[in-house]
């Protein structure tokens, strides 16, 4: 097996401001949305970038902490899956660590809706569980689905590379796909990173035929 990169984060988990640059580029002055926004973490990461923030959690008090921090962002309560804000001109989305609890159509489908909120131009930012992911539920628990599992009471799913580019085909153009292994909690969690734009009108043709850039370790 060939180790993933290690990124060191700590209490701070500051994977985010790697791709700070590139998130205020192509946000281009219209808001950045945040699912599963916790209590703010990588809101106030964005805000303090000078960015407008939009963010979303089904956690009530943990949206009273990300409002404390962030109080110029706006915040709304609910379950992703139930829909989120009703615009379609974000000019970047972050979804890090929330994507890997649903089946595999509800996942393609909020990626879908996650494609026509973009702006074209705009940038995806996504982190979820890898098959990797021992410590954290990737095996020894029972069963759903293939690489879907219920972990302590809660569904969780893992992500294999090919998951990955199969869930993400077609319409998004890959800028950035690698597993990692970050420290975020008590544990070592094995993770993939991707970084994806939904292309202009004018590339839109050629972004089914794209391929992510992966570094060479994942060739």
């Amino acid at each position: 097996m060939i180790p993933c990169p290690t990124v060191s984060a700590g209490e701070t988990d500051p994977w985010l401001e790697r791709w700070l640059p590139l998130v205020v580029e192509r946000a281009a002055g219209q808001p950045v949305l945040e699912l599963g926004c916790g209590g703010g973490r990588d809101s106030m990461v964005l805000s303090a970038a000078g960015l407008r923030v939009t963010g979303i959690d089904s956690s009530e008090e943990l949206l009273t902490e990300a409002r404390a921090r962030v109080p110029s962002g706006t915040f709304y309560g609910g379950d992703i899956r139930d829909g989120f804000p009703d615009f379609t001109g974000f000019g970047a989305i972050l979804a890090s660590l929330v994507l890997h609890y649903f089946t595999w159509e509800e996942t393609a489908g909020l990626v879908a809706r996650l494609l026509v909120s973009m702006r074209p131009g705009g940038v995806l930012l996504v982190r979820v569980n890898s098959t990797g992911d021992h410590e954290y539920g990737a095996s020894g628990h029972p069963e759903i689905a293939a690489n879907y599992y219920l972990v302590d009471g809660k569904p969780k799913r893992f992500f294999d590379r090919d998951a990955m580019l199969r869930l993400f085909d077609g319409a998004w153009h890959w800028l950035h796909l690698e597993e990692q292994v970050i420290h975020r909690y008590q544990r070592p969690k094995v993770i993939w990173e991707a970084v994806l734009e939904r292309p202009l009108a004018a590339d839109a043709d050629s972004a089914s035929r794209s391929k992510p850039r992966l570094p060479p370790s994942h060739l």
